[in-house]
């Protein structure tokens, strides 16, 4: 059953009220009527006796006349109490529904400060505007006790946001300053190993240290991706998801292993090209690197549904049990080597191999999507492997208050 909500209640009882005061008020008056006309008849039995009444041949007479005054007042007494009730009665319901009808204004009227919060709260949790937990309620008024809930609102988003952007900037810096040893080994590594007089050992050497260095570097690069990613985008260029994707998989062509379809239809949106790239960029190579070594698939598609555009990556592999699929969007949280191993039989797509990533790739996804006003989803692929589908807002839409609704992924055939 569906409970009223708070402004239909208080309606109820301000309307409630009023109906109970006016049945008491109709009640008391009732009563009072009632017994100011039970006065008794002497004025009348006075009367009867004297002339003209007085000349009436018997007492007989006096009597029948007295019965019929009683009858009478009797008469006028039923009449004038029956009025009370039918009138008074309808007045009290017109009233009523007249009090309910400014009662329901009157609550919507005290409960605007409340919206105001819940919509600050909405827009907060949506991070629109690009504001995110940088905007306040700010409530105006007399220090009660809404304004003091507003507050208090308003002191604990201070905090957060500098809890957030302490975090954002320590990742931001950290990475910043790892960078700079990495560029140096780099630099010292390949000028060791292009030495006319550097031997077999020493190259080979070399190129594992230049492997391992660059890992480190995707790692560093994925650490300042994710922590920019992270705030709404306010500047955003329109471009073509189905564009970027063509891109993105006409680069990562040269696994004759794997076999990629394709079916790119216009998906029109706006945002910032070097993440959306980094978003299609991380969906294929995590569609490769979680692939099986021989006769494994990709399927890759974009278009619009619903006025809104969509990418959706799809790869055969290992079962993905659908219990599992909210651990590989956490950042450094991948699934177990035994559950994706299966029956691999390769060192260069090994999940421990080198290869294997850092369990970055889909938390980058969500936060890009996030980030422009979209969203992802994923679920276990039929057969094995898995399927995501990112959903973003259409080229012309606003920067959206709310989480973007997630369609169904279409996968062609």
């Amino acid at each position: 059953m569906k409970r009223l909500t708070i402004r239909a209640r208080l309606t109820l009882v301000y309307g409630g009220l009023l109906l109970l005061a006016g049945v008491v008020l109709l009640g008391v008056t009732y009563v009072l009527v009632d017994q100011r006309m039970r006065q008794p008849l002497t004025g009348v039995r006075a009367q009867i006796v004297q002339p003209p009444f007085g000349k009436l041949p018997g007492v007989a007479a006096a009597e029948q006349l007295r019965i019929l005054v009683e009858e009478a007042q009797d008469e006028a007494k039923r009449n004038a109490l029956e009025s009370l009730l039918t009138q008074g009665g309808l007045a009290l319901l017109l009233i009523s529904a007249v009090a309910l009808g400014f009662g329901w204004l009157i609550a919507g009227r005290a409960l605007q400060p409340l919206h105001q919060i819940t919509g600050t709260a909405r827009r907060i949790a949506a991070g629109a505007a690009g504001r995110g937990l940088h905007e306040r309620i700010a409530l105006r008024g007399p220090r009660d006790e809404v304004k003091e809930l507003a507050d208090t609102f308003d002191l604990m988003l201070e905090r957060l946001d500098r809890s957030f952007d302490g975090q954002r900037r320590f990742v931001a810096n950290a990475s910043h300053e790892l960078r700079t040893p990495l560029a140096l080994n780099r630099s010292l590594l390949e000028v060791a190993i292009s030495r006319p007089g550097a031997s077999a050992e020493l190259r080979q050497l070399g190129e594992t240290l230049l492997a391992v260095n660059e890992r480190h570097e995707r790692l560093i690069d994925g650490l300042l991706t994710l922590a920019d990613s992270e705030q709404q985008v306010v500047d955003r260029t329109p471009l073509d998801l189905a564009e970027i994707a063509g891109h993105v998989l006409d680069q990562a062509a040269g696994a004759p292993e794997l076999t990629v379809r394709r079916q790119l239809a216009p998906a029109l949106t706006a945002g910032d090209p070097v993440l959306l790239e980094r978003l299609t960029q991380n969906l294929v190579e995590n569609a490769v690197r979680h692939n099986l070594p021989a006769g494994g698939e990709i399927d890759v598609s974009a278009g619009t549904a619903d006025g809104r555009a969509f990418l959706v990556v799809a790869n055969t592999g290992p079962v993905v049990p659908s219990y599992d699929i909210e651990t590989i969007f956490q950042p450094f949280r991948r699934l177990r080597q035994d559950r994706l191993a299966g029956p691999r039989s390769g060192g260069a797509h090994d999940r421990a191999g080198a290869a294997r990533g850092f369990g970055l790739g889909l938390s980058i996804v969500r936060a890009v999507a996030q980030a422009h006003g979209g969203a992802v989803h994923a679920h276990p692929r039929d057969g094995g492997g898995l399927v995501v589908a990112v959903t973003l807002p259409p080229l012309s839409a606003p920067v959206p208050a709310q989480p973007a609704r997630m369609l169904p992924a279409v996968i062609p055939a």
